[in-house]
């Protein structure tokens, strides 16, 4: 049995590694995260009310269960709002990983931290794991610094940065892209949208399954995980309303110099995926593929709720 902890797990992607978890028999889950579980399954594994935060709290936690691995995956990732808040982006993004890698090196356990595109600067995209980082906003100072922090440490630990997730749960605290888009076009309404920004957009299933794959095949170092695709966020959007049959005139192009922004964006990134591939056996769905798994997952919500 991997007996595995994640922080973070009312969120997307925190969710969706409960649903790959509980469908896995080798793995003890102990899920963690701030308020109840919003998780809709409750049973088959522990659920645990925890502010990473406070320190006392997360080193009480990390001794009493005794994880064979931990999934870092609460983070302050509004990006605009860590510019507002530099003191709160620190404290979350940096100084709680700072006690994680602590408390992994006291008791050898095997820590997979979530990070970012936004480390990059975005001239030279798409990036394989050994390109220099070069941040261009507090948020991707902030998980640099916590990169740094890690990659310093004496404990087993592997990065998995990302690009732009995308998803689905039953009980969503906050929106994403696909979401946005599609529900804005939905109810008509125009979409300023930019045309001088590429990312590879990532369905959550897929970089959930990969930090489970990182935990059982006890990987080390760096990997890049994203979808296979790269777009420009306009396209990515027109993808979206081709999918689900909207309006698409309802889109206007717009330079990211119009939005005022308090955060600067990298202008193009992505990421080379072939180390994961290798090492890992990732293996991403394509965005029409990951937008069909969305709308299968939307159906079923909206009968589950009926």
């Amino acid at each position: 049995m991997n007996k595995i902890l994640v922080t973070g797990s009312n969120g997307l992607l925190g969710q969706k590694i409960t649903e790959l978890a509980l469908a896995d028999q080798t793995i003890e889950l102990i899920a963690t995260s701030r308020g109840e579980n919003r998780h809709p399954i409750k049973s088959g594994y522990r659920y645990v009310d925890l502010d990473i935060l406070d320190q006392h709290q997360l080193r009480e936690t990390v001794a009493e269960y005794r994880p064979d691995a931990i999934i870092n995956t609460a983070a302050m990732t509004n990006v605009d709002a860590c510019e507002h808040d530099p003191e709160g982006c620190r404290k979350l993004n940096v100084d709680a990983v700072a006690t994680l890698v602590e408390l992994c090196e006291a008791y050898s356990i095997h820590l997979i931290h979530l990070s970012t595109d936004f480390i990059f600067d975005g001239k030279e995209g798409p990036y394989a794991e050994d390109a220099a980082p070069n941040p261009l906003s507090l948020y991707g100072q902030s998980k640099w610094d916590a990169e740094k922090l890690i990659q310093q440490s004496t404990c087993k630990w592997a990065i998995l940065r990302t690009i732009l997730v995308y998803g689905v749960v039953a009980d969503m605290s906050r929106s994403n892209i696909v979401l946005w888009a599609k529900g804005a076009l939905e109810k008509g309404q125009p979409l300023n949208v930019v045309n001088d920004q590429w990312r590879m957009p990532t369905l959550a299933e897929d970089l959930a399954r990969a930090c489970l794959l990182a935990v059982t095949r006890q990987a080390e170092g760096i990997f890049h995980i994203s979808g296979e695709d790269l777009f420009a966020i306009h396209e990515l959007v027109a993808a979206v309303a081709d999918f689900w049959g909207l309006d698409k005139s309802r889109i206007h192009e717009v330079s990211s110099s119009t939005l005022s922004q308090a955060a600067p964006r990298p202008a193009r990134t992505g990421f080379v995926l072939d180390k994961a591939r290798s090492v890992l056996g990732y293996a991403p769905h394509s965005f029409r593929e990951g937008l069909a798994v969305v709308d299968r997952q939307l159906h079923e919500n909206n009968t589950l709720k009926k």
